[in-house]
């Protein structure tokens, strides 16, 4: 058994597809299929069903995925103490984030990092808080980026910065119109929410209880999977929520938007990153990147 099968098989029972995963891994059909069946020939065990067109995994299939990608995350962690020995000259980082931070907060810090550092290639994985911070603990991801707090004894949570939250509404919404709202009219208008597990979702919550009102009872007349969906639904008028500014600046500019002088507590990204797992620079630097403590020096220059 070679890394190499273990990671052509992971590919493939990632997305259940031979073709996308040999797409994906930059590899022929051919070589990718003859991969798994040699796994499956050698040791006499069946790891997918094909039905019709698609490959599913079977039940031992599913019990090998999880030591596979363990596996290929201790080969990782091996990789990145000899390229650590290189300094920041090249190496790599595979970066999970949630979704505010890794499409609104992040390209910025990714951009400024590569210009200090080029040698070092980024991969961003953007999903909700708690698979971030699932990735982050079996190794997918060397460092993770979300937006609420987590309670997870391996994972070491340290705040990098501060987000602004706005409860934001249609133009054409009663609540715009007027220039004050009171409480009881927030608790009675129709929400527009993420989905539970994301850090916005559990932010809204959090806001709601300050302001005295039971995010229990709030009226959700939708639950979406991304803020760009909570946003284009606010904005076509289906309800109130709160955002991060950063991801309604251009339609709060555009006047499509308007938000609610209602006063809310900023509120923080954290970076994830595992307890027992080797910290390399190029980890230690990228966060010092994030929280401003790596300035604009030469490649190389370590702060701290």
């Amino acid at each position: 058994m070679t890394l190499e099968q273990l990671r052509i098989f992971v590919a493939v029972a990632e997305r259940e597809h031979v073709t996308q995963a040999a797409k994906e891994l930059n590899l022929t059909q051919s070589a990718t299929s003859a991969a798994v069946s040699a796994l499956e020939a050698r040791y006499a065990t069946k790891l997918f069903d094909r039905i019709g067109r698609r490959i599913v995994l079977t039940q031992a299939g599913k019990l090998f995925l999880v030591e596979a990608k363990s596996v290929l995350a201790r080969a990782a962690a091996a990789e990145k103490v000899l390229a650590d020995l290189a300094g920041l000259e090249r190496g790599s980082l595979r970066i999970g984030a949630s979704q505010t931070a890794g499409n609104y907060w992040l390209p910025e810090i990714i951009h400024r990092y590569q210009s200090l550092f080029p040698g070092i290639s980024i991969a961003l994985k953007i999903g909700n808080t708690q698979t971030v911070a699932a990735d982050v603990e079996v190794g997918v991801a060397d460092l993770g980026f979300i937006e609420g707090e987590i309670d997870n004894p391996v994972l070491s949570v340290t705040p990098v910065a501060d987000d602004d939250m706005v409860l934001v509404v249609a133009p054409n919404n009663p609540l715009a119109k007027q220039p004050s709202c009171a409480l009881s009219q927030i608790a009675q208008a129709r929400w527009v929410v993420r989905e539970a597990g994301s850090g916005t979702r559990a932010i809204l919550e959090a806001d709601v209880a300050k302001l005295g009102i039971d995010p229990k009872a709030l009226d959700i007349a939708l639950e979406l999977p991304s803020n760009e969906a909570v946003r284009g639904a606010v904005v076509a008028g289906s309800g109130i929520t709160i955002l991060s500014r950063l991801v309604v600046a251009a339609p709060l500019k555009a006047k499509t938007l308007v938000a609610l002088d209602v006063p809310l507590p900023a509120r923080k990204f954290f970076a994830l990153r595992h307890k027992e797992r080797y910290f390399t620079r190029a980890e230690r630097t990228f966060i010092d990147v994030a929280t401003g403590k790596q300035s604009s020096r030469a490649p190389g220059a370590i702060v701290g």
